[in-house]
């Protein structure tokens, strides 16, 4: 139960976070075509599971339930991008770069593809 609790309250100061900084970087951006909200929010999140990991590895601080207060819980509600990146340096680290590249293809154009057509899908009794 503790950690469940543990990814809750981190999990909802992530969510806080994101949509802070998305409305910061909107109000910044609110002319551009490029979603850049989201791809800061993304590439923030990547940079700071990088370096927690980095931290962790060179120094071992981490305990396990930190971890899952950081990893899960906070960069969780920030971005679950960050464990798509995570996931996939993970698999470039050990060799799998054919694994890391088809799991980022068919990330990409499965999400894609199953959001389109559930718009497509739930759009079907209008109109």
């Amino acid at each position: 139960m503790k950690s469940v609790l543990l990814v809750f309250a981190a999990g909802g100061l992530g969510c806080v976070a994101r949509y802070k900084l998305g409305a910061l970087v909107l109000h910044h951006t609110i002319a551009w075509k490029f979603p850049a909200g989201t791809f800061a929010v993304n590439v923030i999140g990547c940079l700071v599971a990088g370096l927690l990991i980095g931290l962790a590895e060179n120094h071992g601080f981490l305990t396990s339930e930190v971890r899952l207060l950081l990893f899960t819980g906070f960069l969780g509600g920030f971005t679950t991008f960050s464990a798509f990146g995570v996931e996939t340096v993970a698999l470039m680290q050990r060799g799998d770069f054919a694994v890391a590249a088809s799991d980022v293809a068919a990330s990409v154009v499965f999400g894609i593809v199953a959001l389109w057509g559930a718009v497509k899908l739930a759009g079907l009794g209008s109109g």
